[in-house]
Order: structure tokens, then C-alpha cells, then sequence
């Protein structure tokens, strides 16, 4: 993937230590842009909502919990519709695009960005890319209609199809360029929206009138910045339905265990081992099922043999109640198998590490441990990954979903470009690409979420001392990308807000 130059971040400075990381416009670049009155003011179905149109003032703080002295800290524009918008509904030539894994929730997402560009501003030129990046220069498109996509929110997977890799930034371009699409829709996770930032900033070398509107997804959950990716509250409520099943069938069998690995993927741990996933899924269906007796995750390190280990806590815990379940996050464990196995080095076309199936081994070691000791035991192994990827979304995801879709057209109508439309403490936001590719989310074994686990499951943390990580204080002001310095900045005065009727 070529990278062209990055331009500067875009920060203003406001009074009592604000920071807004605002996002870029296309006036920024193409100043004598027309703007025209947002066709929603003749929307009768939003003629009776006070205020609808968004104060162009109005910013989310990324951190709520403040002390009273302290800086009011960095915000992100508050996403919605606004008064003007910078393309006309005739002018307006779309495509959405889905990449990577599947996730409950890219159906009900495609279908509100349309049902979004066509009900809410009238927008009849729709395209769906076929079949990831690639579909943009390698295949057809899918004309997208009200019609269409009008119950594709019932199925899971995605109608447009989905690939890894297959970025190359200039063919990707000159295809927009060449079929007049002037508003981009990309679907996908951090690597995705990697891609998304860099084909942002061509279109600017090129000087074109493109919004690229990025929607973060994984149902990993792993993205920063976002209290939560689409897809996850659907992935943690199927998840329980394989810890119920593991459960059951511990419960039936004399000294029975559960062994339900979930899904995951590779995440540079700056703190803890560097071959590891995100342990979200696991640590919260955990958390919501109550039937679980062991939860392991990459983020919290632990061992097999000898005094206060797993197999040593495994055997305590059959003797107490003659079954027990496991779940275990994928990844965890990895640094427990060999270090030479070949799936340490390789990765897929996405770049992400393709590691060992974890929990085949750990099961096969636990077995090998009671059947060394002669001891009985019967272990039922679910992996339920791929099932859980493919559902629907639940109603928590879908109206997620559509709150995502309907902020990322507003904010492409308005002339916003080089963002992705996420949530921020409940609200819609903006955020630049370089927050959202900065780094992955992990969990933070220190932090009360795992302790809540811990009690829950009265398992051992299986940490000394030594294994637990010092959390490093967080400054009030994030540095930008490679500690570059904005030439962008503005100071600006306390404002007096005025009211939109």
C-alpha cells in the first residue's frame, strides 16, 4: 500500500485546556466549494424536531471522568446533520464498499446509508463495490436502491461481499475518478480504515470533490477511541448460547468440562506478550453468562504446571462441584506452544497474525494431564467462531447500525471528508482516521472490568507481582501522529452559542 503524504492535523485550541481533533472539509482544499440549504429542513418527517440541525460549535469530549481543576481535554466534532450541505442530491454519485471479516450488522448498515442518501436527501446514484477493495478495479458493481436492499438487514454477511488486502491506492482512485463517484463509503476495521485514510488523502493530492466516509467494524471490538464497534453486543449475546451448551454438557457428565474458545485477533500489546488478541468477547459474555468457572484472554498471562497453575486449579475446582466450564479468548496462551511453530511468522491478506489453533492444544493438554494422572474426565470442545460471525445483527446492533449510517451521510453531505463516524460517551461523533489507527484497544487486566470478572468466576489470577504491567498516567493532551505538530491550530475565544430554529 503507497502511502502518499500525510497532511496535517487539524486542531483548535479553545480556553480551560479544550483541544478539538476536527476532521477535515472539503473547503479546506476546494475553498470556492457552493453550498446549499439542507433539503432535511422540507423533510416532513422532520419539520416537528426542535433544533435537528447541529450547532456548528457543538464537540464531544473523549473523556468524561474529569478532575475540577484539571483541563476540559481533547473533543471530537459532534456528528448530525447541519444547515448546509456542499453537494446538491442531483450531483451526488455514491459507493459503499465492505472489507475484511464478517460481523453481524454490514446488512443493516448498507441498507441505512441508502435508505439515508435516498429518503433522507434524495439521492439516486447508489453503487455497491463487489467483494472488498479490490471490487474497484476488479470486478462490477451493484446498483443500490430502497428496494434492494430493503430487508437485507434479516441476514448476516454482507450483499456486497467482502475481501482482505487487495488495496492499491491509484487503481482504487482513478476507478472513483473515472465512474464521477463523489461520496465513498467504507466498511471495515483498523486496517480498512488505514486504506480509507489513504486513499482520503490522494483524492486530496488530486484536488477532487470526494467525501470518503470511513464506519468502523470489528466485531473484535479492538478499534480506540469508540465505546464499541458494531456487531460486538451481537457477537457477546451468541457467544452465551455456546457457554449455555458448554455448560449443559459439563453438567451431564461426571466430572465434566465445558471448553468454549472465542474469537479474537492479533493486537500489539505494548504492555504484555506481542503474539495476542483482544479478550472483549470473552471477558464480557463471561461476565453476562454466570455459568463460567475459567475465562483466559492474551491480555492476562497464565501457566499450566505446578503450584497455583491452571491444571492445578481445574482439578480443585471438579473435586468442589464435579464440572466446570472454560472459556478461552483466541490467542491466549500462544506464548505456551512452541516457539518455532510457522504460524508465528505468517499473517493474512490483511496483515493480521495467523496463529495456531490455541484451543485445540490447551484441550488436548488438559486430557493429557488427567489421563497421565489417571484421573476421569470428560471435556466437550465448542468453537462456535464462525457460527457468530455470520448471524444477524440484534436489535441493540441494528439500531446501532442505522445511528452510524445516518452520521456518516450527514456528515459527507455537509462537506465532511477523511473521518469515521463513531460513538464517544453515547454520542454520534467525527473523528479523524489518525485516532482510530493509532493503536488497538486491549483489556486492561488492572482496570475494575476484569476484577468484576475475577469475582464472578472466583478463578486465580494467575499473575505475580512481576506480570502485572504499571499503567502509565495519561497526559491530557494526545500528541499527533509521529509526534508531528499541527500547522493548523487555533486559538479561539469563549463562545456565545446561538440557537438554530
Amino acid at each position: 500500500m503507497t502511502s502518499p503524504k500525510r497532511n496535517k492535523a487539524k486542531i483548535v485550541n479553545g480556553p480551560g485546556g479544550y483541544i478539538l481533533q476536527d476532521v477535515p472539509h472539503l473547503i479546506d482544499y476546494l475553498p470556492d466549494l457552493h453550498a446549499y440549504p439542507n433539503p432535511l429542513q422540507d423533510n416532513p418527517a422532520y419539520s416537528v424536531v426542535k433544533q435537528y440541525f447541529v450547532d456548528a460549535d457543538d464537540s464531544v469530549p473523549e473523556k468524561i471522568v474529569v478532575h475540577k481543576d484539571g483541563p476540559r481535554g481533547i473533543h471530537f466534532r459532534r456528528a448530525g446533520p447541519r444547515q448546509k450541505v456542499y453537494f446538491d442530491s442531483d450531483e451526488v454519485h455514491a459507493c459503499i464498499v465492505t472489507c475484511g471479516g464478517l460481523c453481524p450488522g454490514l446488512n443493516t448498515v448498507i441498507r441505512e446509508i441508502v435508505s439515508s442518501l435516498s429518503c433522507m436527501y434524495g439521492v439516486n446514484r447508489i453503487l455497491g463495490i463487489d467483494g472488498g477493495y479490490r471490487g474497484f478495479y476488479a470486478k462490477n458493481t451493484i446498483p443500490l436502491d430502497s428496494k434492494v436492499v430493503n430487508d437485507i438487514h434479516k441476514r448476516g454477511g454482507t450483499i456486497l461481499g467482502t475481501s482482505r488486502g487487495g488495496h492499491d491506492t491509484a487503481k482504487i482512485v482513478d476507478s472513483i475518478q473515472d465512474r464521477g463517484i463523489n461520496q465513498v463509503y467504507i466498511i471495515g476495521g483498523d486496517g480498512t480504515q488505514r486504506g480509507a485514510s489513504v486513499i482520503y488523502e490522494e483524492i486530496r493530492r488530486r484536488g477532487l470533490k470526494v467525501a470518503v466516509v470511513g464506519i468502523p467494524k470489528t466485531i473484535d471490538n479492538d478499534i480506540p477511541v469508540i465505546d464499541r464497534s458494531f456487531g460486538f453486543d451481537t457477537a457477546v449475546e451468541e457467544a452465551q448460547r455456546a457457554i449455555n451448551a458448554a455448560h449443559v454438557e459439563a453438567e451431564s457428565n461426571e466430572n465434566g468440562i465445558g471448553f468454549v474458545k472465542l474469537m479474537g485477533r492479533y493486537s500489539e500489546l505494548l504492555l504484555l506478550i506481542k503474539k495476542a488478541k483482544p479478550g472483549f468477547i470473552a471477558m464480557y459474555a463471561t461476565l453476562a453468562s454466570r455459568d463460567v468457572d475459567c475465562c483466559l484472554i492474551p491480555e492476562s498471562p497464565f501457566y499450566l504446571e505446578g503450584e497455583g497453575g491452571l491444571l492445578e486449579f481445574i482439578e480443585r475446582r471438579l473435586k468442589e462441584n464435579g464440572h466446570m466450564v472454560i472459556v478461552l479468548a483466541e490467542g491466549a496462551g500462544q506464548d505456551l506452544m512452541s516457539k518455532s511453530m510457522e504460524s508465528n511468522t505468517l499473517e493474512d491478506a490483511s496483515g493480521n497474525k495467523l496463529l495456531k489453533d490455541v484451543g485445540l492444544w490447551l484441550s488436548q493438554s488438559i486430557k493429557d494431564h488427567f489421563k497421565k494422572n489417571k484421573m476421569e474426565m470428560n471435556l466437550k470442545y465448542i468453537d462456535p467462531t464462525y457460527m457468530i460471525r455470520a448471524v444477524p445483527s440484534n436489535a441493540s446492533d441494528n439500531v446501532y447500525c442505522s445511528l452510524l449510517a445516518q452520521s456518516a451521510v450527514h456528515g459527507a453531505m455537509a462537506g465532511y471528508t477523511g473521518y469515521t463516524s463513531g460513538l464517544v460517551n453515547g454520542r454520534q461523533t467525527y473523528i479523524p482516521y489518525y485516532r482510530i489507527t493509532e493503536k488497538q484497544n486491549h483489556v486492561v487486566i488492572t482496570d475494575r472490568m476484569w476484577a468484576r470478572l475475577l469475582s464472578s468466576t472466583n478463578q486465580p489470577s494467575f499473575l505475580g507481582p512481576k506480570d502485572i504491567p504499571e499503567e502509565k498516567k495519561e497526559l491530557p493532551v494526545t500528541p499527533l501522529p509521529d509526534g508531528e505538530k499541527s500547522d493548523a491550530v487555533v486559538d479561539i475565544p469563549p463562545v456565545t452559542k446561538e440557537v438554530t430554529k
